[in-house]
């Protein structure tokens, strides 16, 4: 905090996901195989759609896309969770905040375009099988994916740019792990129509979370109700896009049994 003609916030603290400190290694030894099963998935995913001839078409290019997208979600908020549970400094700088919560709404909002790509992919090889090779050349397949890529960054510009404009001059622990949007706007001094305009443009990210009603409505819940999308999500892709996919499994065994060919 600095002192001018008013009191300033030049950092934030992060209450956490619990406010329970006895079970503090537990959640950091969770977090750390969450984190890494996911980010093993998920890579696991881009190597063997880059190595397996057979899987180079447009959804599993869109589908490694997905996957990347979902490493670097997951990346935006759980290694200062995990960092700030192992070493117990909760304090982020305004301008971290602010980066952290760009990364988180940029990924979520791109993740959001991307599906929506992939669900066109399948309407296309569906309903228009004789000019799917057309639909989703490879140039439109490039296109498609950096749009979604521009969709998120302007969701994350502009979200951000709209909260980090307001006046943050009093309270500044946030009740959250990561720096999200209904948390910070909780310690501004800015009035309603403010907060209903910033809402309003994040649409994309959770109605639940966002627009549910504030009455009946406990701190620690939006918390855990969080996690869902900001950690579950990621960690279940590689079951849910990939590895109960058929193709999928063939070039894993396809690879594993190369490697353990070439041990013998």
């Amino acid at each position: 905090m600095e002192r001018m003609n008013q009191t300033i916030v030049t950092e934030f603290i992060l209450l956490g996901l619990l406010d329970d400190p006895s079970i503090q290694s537990v959640l950091f030894a969770t977090g750390l195989l969450i984190y890494m099963f996911t980010l093993a998935g998920n890579l696991a995913i881009i190597a063997l759609i880059r190595t397996a001839q057979h899987l180079q078409n447009p959804m599993y290019f869109l589908l490694s896309n997905l996957a990347f997208t979902e490493i670097c979600y997951i990346s935006s908020t759980m290694p200062k969770m995990l960092w700030d549970l192992v070493a117990g400094n909760n304090t982020i700088s305004f301008a971290g905040c602010a980066f952290q919560m760009f990364c988180f709404l940029t990924t979520v909002a791109t993740e959001g375009a991307l599906l929506s790509v992939m669900a066109y992919d399948r309407y296309a090889a569906i309903c228009h099988p004789l000019h799917y090779t057309l639909l989703m050349s490879q140039p439109v397949l490039r296109w498609l994916v950096a749009m979604s890529w521009a969709i998120g960054g302007v969701n994350g510009t502009v979200d951000t740019a709209f909260v980090f404009s307001l006046n943050f001059c009093g309270p500044n622990k946030i009740v959250h792990f990561f720096c999200d949007i209904p948390p910070v706007l909780q310690l501004s001094f800015s009035t309603c129509a403010s907060h209903l305009t910033v809402v309003s443009i994040f649409y994309s990210t959770g109605i639940f979370t966002y627009l549910r009603p504030s009455s009946g409505r406990s701190k620690e819940d939006g918390r855990l109700i969080s996690v869902l999308y900001t950690i579950i999500t990621p960690l279940l892709n590689p079951l849910i896009y990939s590895l109960k996919n058929k193709e999928m499994q063939a070039a894993l065994l396809n690879v594993l049994g190369k490697k353990q060919h070439s041990q013998l």
